[in-house]
């Protein structure tokens, strides 16, 4: 079964940073003949038509398939993934013959896409990101199918709401889902957490942390900033900046020693990196209390 909607994009919809052109579903039954989708061979930015180029996200909600585009041989998406496929990539796409899958997609462009892409909060090189089976994606899906097909007034400005629902939703489910693997990680950087305000003022290393806990330095990191959203080393950071404005504020000593005390490579390096974080300078925070 497919079903899909087929929209309109003028040039005012593209003003408000995000359209969408087409919505749908495929549902493949396990053993039914394959349909293989997408763009096989080389194509430009641009459509042939001169339009804007175009995002594909797909939900698969059920079953199994296949992915290759040009960054990429043939990988295999499962139930629970979010594919992003960007105008840049060729791409083909489609179910397993021995799964089937059920699947929702949504074609859209704009300037607001193009700034993300080019800001790097789309990643070229992972298109494929698991979200798990998720209630409320599958909804707003279906909301966009059914906004599509009644093309109410201002059809376009829900339809760019619900895209831009569906992406921030993913990222959000992408961290849960990492983030529960195993209650095990998650103790793991409560502990180091606990351990960097500890050793706020002495000269232990994230790398010697990471060491502690019996775990590589990669995988710390990345463990580390799926729960808290910082890396380790913007974090240890934070928490020195935070503790040098308790010092300037309830002692006297100077900038200088405060510099060296907290450990920072020298005081004009920690007064460069206090006055980007607060907006003024150590010795203005002093003065000023």
């Amino acid at each position: 079964m497919q079903k899909s909607k087929y929209i309109d994009v003028a040039e005012a919809d593209l003003r408000w940073g995000l359209a969408v052109s087409a919505v749908g579903y495929e549902e493949a039954a396990p053993g039914a003949p394959v349909h293989v989708h997408g763009h096989v061979g080389g194509f430009s930015d641009k459509r042939n038509d001169g339009a804007p180029a175009e995002y594909r996200l797909l939900y698969v909600v059920e079953g199994a398939g296949t992915l290759t585009n040009a960054r990429q041989e043939q990988t295999r998406v499962r139930e629970g993934d979010m594919i992003m496929l960007l105008p840049q990539q060729w791409h083909s796409y489609g179910p397993l013959r021995e799964t089937g899958w059920k699947c929702h997609w949504i074609v859209f462009c704009g300037p607001l896409m193009d700034a993300r892409l080019e800001a790097g909060l789309l990643d070229a090189d992972r298109p494929v990101r698991h979200i798990g089976f998720s209630g409320e994606a599958v909804e707003l899906f279906n909301s966009a199918y059914d906004t599509a097909q009644k093309e109410p007034p201002l059809a376009q400005t829900l339809l760019a709401g619900i895209v831009s629902h569906i992406i921030g939703l993913a990222r959000v489910l992408e961290h849960y889902v990492a983030a529960n693997k195993t209650v095990s990680h998650a103790s793991m950087v409560s502990k180091a957490r606990l351990r960097m305000k500890e050793a706020l003022e002495s000269s232990l290393s994230i790398q010697q942390i990471a060491e502690e806990l019996g775990v590589s330095y990669s995988s710390f990191r990345k463990l580390f900033k799926i729960h808290t959203g910082f890396s380790p080393a913007t974090y240890q950071q934070e928490l020195k900046l935070q503790r040098a404005k308790e010092l300037l504020s309830t002692t006297d000593m100077s900038v200088k020693e405060i510099a060296y005390r907290l450990n920072f490579d020298s005081p004009d390096y920690f007064s460069a990196k206090f006055k980007t974080k607060t907006g003024r300078k150590p010795s203005d925070l002093r003065n000023a209390d």
